[in-house]
């Protein structure tokens, strides 16, 4: 019996144990080509994605929400690099359009107590400006956070965390119809009360 089980331990040793080796060993070579798993899961979810569904792209200390259609994800990146991939890549999708909101407690913010914020702000509004002024809104944080919540509980949301460390650097992108305006929904509300 004694036998029987060294040769049991001696098989698994040559023959399970390096088996389980290699997987960790693919495993940890798959999460360096990963690093951007948010960036996938992003294109994954984009097509799916439509009117009233939002991503967020969001400081480090950023809550986690409860409401059931509110996904995150931990992207272990720089904000505004997430920010310019995120809108980089709702710019290539034809279906929806960005409303872009961020919060209006970063104007100010000041430098004193949060160093780097001026560089951020200065940045942040130069990769913005190509959008017009009505797809891009400043409100309190705790009202974008509340509109999150409450379109979480019907609509799917992307919420992606940086490492950013600074506060109230959130960018908040809700998709609209990419195909319809609300100036062509507008007359079509006024056809049908006709």
């Amino acid at each position: 019996m004694i036998a029987f089980s060294k040769m049991v331990c001696a098989f698994l040793l040559v023959s399970v144990f390096p088996i389980f080796a290699v997987a960790q060993a693919r495993t940890a070579a798959g999460e360096k080509h990963t690093d951007e798993h948010w960036l996938v899961r992003l294109n994954q979810e984009l097509p799916l994605l439509g009117h009233r569904n939002w991503i967020a792209v969001v400081d480090s200390a950023y809550p986690l929400q409860t409401s059931a259609g509110i996904e995150t994800l931990e992207t272990d990146g720089e904000q505004l690099d997430v920010v310019r991939k995120v809108l980089s890549k709702v710019a290539q999708a034809t279906h929806v359009r960005p409303v872009i909101f961020t919060d209006a407690e970063l104007k100010v913010v000041p430098e004193s107590d949060a160093r780097g914020v001026s560089y951020y702000r200065d940045q942040l509004n130069h990769m913005l400006e190509q959008y017009d002024s009505a797809d891009r809104q400043s409100l309190p944080h705790e009202q974008i956070i509340s509109r999150l919540d409450d379109a979480g509980k019907t609509f799917h949301i992307l919420v992606l965390k940086t490492r950013m460390m600074i506060p109230y650097t959130s960018v908040f992108i809700r998709l609209d119809c990419g195909y319809w305006t609300e100036e062509q929904e507008k007359r079509l509300r006024e056809r049908m009360g006709k």
